[in-house]
């Protein structure tokens, strides 16, 4: 594999630590909707924490075939909120954060050329995108008490 651009990288541990990050929410949710006796809310949030996981992983997999060490600068703190629909806007925000950061990453390596790069957050991009949606509609099955503005980021 030919040099990377150090950008790349950059967006690649950014990924990481912000995986790391979901992963440490959804695993929190979930064990906040088990206390709050909400047991189907405990295994999505679980199933997520796995998806996320995996996302990591796969990161970890690209940074060690590129020849650099894996590494999440600094994870972000558990957002916390009183109830469900609290805890899925705080998920739907950090999911636009993923696919945002996935869509910046995609744009960049086609502005330098970089299709392997490219391909591999186009992946992760519409992985996130999925999940996203999977979010919004949990949300808005709950009823008319949320925000319409975190239903689905536009990018």
């Amino acid at each position: 594999m030919g040099a990377v651009h150090p950008r790349v990288l950059g967006y690649l541990g950014r990924a990481l630590s912000l995986e790391f990050s979901a992963v440490q929410q959804y695993m929190t949710h979930a064990s906040l909707a088990e206390l709050w006796g909400l047991e189907e809310a405990a295994t999505r949030f679980r199933r997520e924490t796995v998806e996320e996981m995996q996302h990591a992983e796969r990161i970890v997999q690209r940074m060690l075939a590129l020849g650099v060490a894996p590494a999440a600068s600094q994870l972000r703190p558990v957002g916390h909120a009183p109830d469900l629909v609290g805890l899925l806007r705080l998920n739907l925000s950090l999911e636009a954060d993923l696919i945002n950061l996935y869509a910046e990453a995609v744009r960049f390596c086609v502005l330098v050329g970089d299709g392997d790069s490219q391909a591999f957050f186009q992946d992760l991009w519409t992985d996130e995108q999925h999940h996203g949606d999977e979010l919004g509609d949990w949300l808005r099955s709950l009823g008319p008490n949320h925000d319409p503005s975190m239903e689905r980021a536009t990018f």
